[in-house]
């Protein structure tokens, strides 16, 4: 692995970047290397991190899933149960199962969010809940880019009655070890590494989300990346914020250490029956609302999707094992952020 690893560096342009391998609860491979900034010429050093996009959904689900577990948070429940505001224009018959799944129907907002609006948990979670439903929910999946962190996270919030960042510093961080934050402290030394945004190149063909993203303003996939309030992922104030579908600060040594117990089985976050339902597949679609590719979903974890037999598939795919699940933090590498070794299988 050692020699792939610099291989990125030296031949594929890969910047700065850290892998870690676990097996049976023993660390196998930890690596880092490359420039954590190129512009200042700093270095990626060992407890280097960095914004790790949607790999924190996988963190998000696994809050609501230690809920679940303790008989707090019930899957098959209406979200109005625990919170009634959401239930309106169209959303009302959501329940919490069909957050986890991608299908409560709001996987971006139509009104432009406002400045700054993605630092704001409130703002957010009211925008959640006016939002009207972009489909009947349950009878579709799409892709809940950012959204996913505040319906899945505003449910852990007040069945827990703690911030979402809060409670998975409390019940998953400090327990495992890891360096893992969903919004980091005022007094936080760590070096972060700012993300880079993928630079298109010559030959890339760009896939049907990259299309729609690129060409059709109004359209759910433009929406999805865009209609963000400006959000600048590198931004202090952006890393202090508790954006729970992809704002997570971490690195691969940090991931590894909250899955471990997952992998393991060992029982300290859930049960091994919880941790069975949470590898088990509960949606799969043809066509995924927002990627417009096919997807398979774990009750928030991603399931394995090989879809290199569609147009551009090997942009869209991420293989493991059919009883492994995790998430990956990119979905198109022709037109968002690029964040490498970021794929977590959990069950072997």
């Amino acid at each position: 692995m050692k020699e792939e690893f610099e291989r990125n560096f030296a031949e594929r342009g890969e910047v700065g970047a850290s892998v870690c391998l676990s097996v049976d609860g023993e660390t196998k491979v930890d690596l880092w290397g490359g420039m954590a900034n190129p512009d200042t010429g700093e270095a990626w050093q060992e407890d280097t991190v960095s914004i790790v996009f949607s790999c924190t959904k996988a963190a998000t689900a696994l809050c609501a899933h230690i809920l679940i577990d303790r008989g707090l948070l019930d899957p098959a429940a209406p979200v109005s149960t625990y919170w009634p505001g959401f239930a309106k224009n169209g959303k009302e018959a959501t329940t919490v199962q069909m957050m986890l799944n991608h299908e409560s129907a709001v996987p971006t907002n139509r009104d432009p969010i406002r400045e700054g609006g993605y630092l704001d948990w409130d703002y957010m979670i009211s925008r959640m809940e006016d939002e009207e439903a972009w489909w009947e929910p349950g009878t579709r999946n799409g892709y809940h880019m950012v959204n996913f962190g505040w319906t899945v996270g505003e449910l852990v919030r007040r069945v827990s009655g703690k911030s979402l960042g809060q409670f998975f510093a409390d019940e998953v961080a400090a327990p495992t070890g890891a360096d893992f934050w969903i919004g980091v402290p005022d007094d936080f030394s760590k070096p972060i590494a700012p993300i880079r945004l993928y630079v298109p190149k010559e030959g890339d063909v760009p896939t049907a989300f990259t299309m729609k993203l690129f060409t059709e303003p109004d359209s759910l996939q433009a929406k999805s990346f865009l209609n963000n309030g400006g959000w600048d992922m590198n931004d202090p104030e952006a890393h202090k914020a508790e954006i729970g579908g992809a704002g997570g600060i971490s690195n691969a040594r940090g991931q590894v250490a909250w899955y471990t117990p997952l992998a393991t089985n060992d029982g300290s976050l859930v049960s091994a029956d919880r941790l069975a339902a949470m590898s088990r597949v509960t949606t799969a679609t043809g066509i995924d609302a927002t990627l417009l590719a096919p997807t398979r979903f774990a009750s928030g974890f991603m399931k394995s999707m090989d879809n290199r037999a569609y147009p551009q598939g090997d942009q869209m795919s991420a293989i493991i094992g059919e009883t492994a699940f995790g998430h990956v933090a990119q979905v198109d590498r022709s037109g968002l952020p690029i964040l490498n070794a970021v794929w977590r299988s959990a069950i072997r």
